[in-house]
């Protein structure tokens, strides 16, 4: 569990609706923001820093008019109802919540703090909302997600690894939207002739068992799915990946970035440089419950092309055109 307090010194992005309508004036008095991540404060830092740029962009200054409250679970999710407790017994005037996991902990908290979630996969499939365009209640924000991502990057896997026909899947089943990811991915399967083995992990020493496992199913490739608990100890995957030599593709680029082979998403940062217009319509009277949530419409392929020699890979010279990041 980590606590941290953050005093901030304060787009149109392509991927993403236009910004919401800005308000009149700031707030005069100070706001406390209740950042709840699922993951650790490492990875949380390069997204926490986007968020805060786009603040200070909106005239949230540091000392001045806001401070934000930090609660990271490390990937461990047990520890989120206390911590999503703990920020609104400080009475923060917002929660910003990353993940479905911390989603869930915070509406489950409070149903009159509003609250902007970032990167949750499928809101109205893990019961978040009602709707994507009037979500209702007191939550909005913004998913990383849409059906055809997870097809796709079976789809990528099998460009990388023509010849896989035994795939694993790691998902968290403690993660509500990783079941439902895996369903998709299960569909997609039948039509690409792959047969898939579901493995479940829920901490890092499952993650060990999970790997020891894909001998047993003679595994030839690995779809991680996206989760909180994998990104924390993503650099522990990436490492059993090599060792058993297995590819492996994953949700956002920090894997790849870290030694992975492949990763296909949405750009978790431009989610969280958007983020801050929802907490600005917020602070300045807007209803969450009638914001409606955004969706990325362009996703992100990241190749590692140093990886795949490693493994002993030729990464398709088309494959690597339609790449948006080539690392050598």
């Amino acid at each position: 569990m980590m606590k941290r307090r953050t005093f901030l010194c304060g787009l149109t992005l392509g991927t993403l609706a236009a910004p919401l309508t800005a308000g009149a004036q700031q707030p005069k008095t100070i706001v406390r923001i209740g950042f709840l991540s699922s993951s650790s404060a490492e990875r949380e830092q390069p997204r926490l820093s986007a968020f805060q740029q786009t603040l200070r962009e909106l005239g949230y200054l540091e000392g001045q008019n806001i401070v934000i409250e930090q609660r990271y679970a490390g990937g461990n999710f047990q520890q989120l109802p206390e911590l999503a407790a703990e920020l609104a017994r400080i009475k923060v005037d917002i929660f910003v919540v990353a993940g479905a996991p911390a989603s869930h902990a915070a509406r489950r908290t409070t149903s009159v703090i509003p609250i902007v979630m970032v990167g949750v996969a499928d809101p109205v499939g893990v019961g978040l909302v009602d709707s994507l365009a009037r979500p209702g209640g007191n939550i909005t924000g913004l998913s990383d997600f849409n059906a055809g991502v997870v097809a796709k990057r079976l789809e990528l896997l099998k460009e990388v690894v023509p010849s896989a026909s035994r795939v694993v899947v790691l998902l968290n089943p403690t993660n509500p939207s990783n079941p439902l990811q895996l369903k998709l991915t299960q569909a997609a399967a039948e039509t690409l002739g792959v047969r898939l083995f579901p493995l479940e992990a829920k901490s890092a020493e499952e993650i060990d068992r999970a790997f020891a496992a894909m001998r047993t199913e003679r595994a030839e490739a690995v779809i991680v799915i996206g989760d909180p608990m994998f990104g924390t100890h993503r650099r522990r995957l990436i490492d059993l990946s090599a060792k058993r030599g297995l590819p492996a593709i994953y949700s956002t680029r920090e894997y790849v970035v870290d030694g992975g082979l492949v990763s296909y998403g949405t750009n978790l940062d431009d989610l969280y440089r958007r983020a801050p217009y929802f907490v600005d319509q917020i602070l300045k009277g807007a209803r969450p419950g009638d914001l409606p949530i955004e969706q990325p419409t362009k996703f992100e392929l990241v190749i590692n092309v140093k990886t795949a020699k490693a493994l002993g890979l030729t990464i398709p010279p088309s494959l690597l055109l339609r790449a948006n990041h080539v690392i050598e």
